[in-house]
């Protein structure tokens, strides 16, 4: 069975354990290129939970709706040799409130949307600087650019990325010319 498979049935078995809790939850990460270009390798995952001002912190709010199954292991160390979906606040990374504006239905799961995406993968991509982040940003935004909106993404950041990735100078372009931006100043 192929690791992109596998971490989706991983992340089915957790999504109806935190649809069950009420919790709503998006995944993100390299997974999401995977399935887009229908390729069985990827060992990056991230489940993105939504916390609150009267709710628990979303790590708790996981940890207790899998309180009890055995199918799942609670573990504060990366460093194992299973499948692992690492659990993410909203807010901190992707939008804050996940909705059906952020989050689409991809395999009968919630992934975050294209836009969310290429805005949390860019926000990774300008602290890490990984070739990682810079592949999954120009994959999904050369395909997907029709999909992007322009006002979920901080234009500094993505100027500064299309000048280091200027494969996706054409693609950036396009969006902003959607939405009737002069793409004269595109790069600096």
């Amino acid at each position: 069975m192929s690791e992109t498979r596998r971490l989706l049935e991983a992340s089915a078995a957790l999504s109806q354990l935190l649809r069950a809790s009420g919790i709503p939850h998006a995944f993100y990460g390299s997974v999401l290129t995977a399935v887009l270009a229908n390729s069985s390798h990827t060992d990056e995952i991230f489940c993105i939970v939504e916390g609150g001002q009267n709710q628990p912190h979303a790590f708790r709010r996981v940890r207790d709706s899998l309180a009890g199954n055995g199918d799942f292991t609670i573990t504060h160390s990366p460093w194992t040799n299973r499948y692992e979906i690492e659990i993410l606040p909203a807010g901190e990374t992707g939008p804050r409130h996940l909705d059906s504006t952020t989050v689409m239905k991809m395999q009968g799961l919630p992934f975050l949307t294209i836009s969310e995406f290429i805005r949390s993968k860019l926000k990774t991509w300008m602290i890490r600087g990984e070739d990682r982040d810079a592949q999954d940003i120009s994959y999904v935004l050369s395909r997907y650019w029709n999909r992007v909106d322009i006002n979920r993404i901080p234009e500094p950041d993505m100027s500064h990325f299309v000048s280091r990735n200027t494969s996706v100078g054409p693609a950036w372009a396009a969006v902003r010319r959607k939405y009737g931006i002069d793409s004269a100043i595109l790069v600096r």
